[in-house]
């Protein structure tokens, strides 16, 4: 089975609406890998791998976002391996603190 690690930007009104815990939400119910955090420019920032089909649905959905959020844009790019070593021992997709 293939794999992919994309690292997502979703700008506009992400934060404070529970975007992070959506995002976790959904990424958890799409058996991805990951991790999701804030940045302090007012940006989420999030890694995505698994399953090719399942990380693309991922970044569809949050192209849309919870139904309080407002999402101007998401771009990604393929990440390393070294990217999921940013999530919590023992953890499949970590919330992280606000970088």
């Amino acid at each position: 089975m293939s794999r992919v690690i994309l690292q997502v930007m979703i700008r506009g009104r992400v934060q404070g609406v529970g975007y992070r815990a959506w995002v976790e939400s959904q990424a958890t119910a799409c058996g991805l890998e990951g991790w999701v955090r804030n940045r302090r420019d007012g940006s989420v920032e999030a890694v995505f791998a698994g399953a090719p089909t399942h990380v693309a649905d991922m970044v569809a959905l949050c192209r849309h976002g919870p139904p309080s959020s407002r999402v101007d844009s998401v771009t990604s790019e393929t990440a390393s391996v070294d990217e999921l070593n940013l999530r919590r021992a023992g953890e499949a997709f970590s919330v992280l603190p606000t970088l």
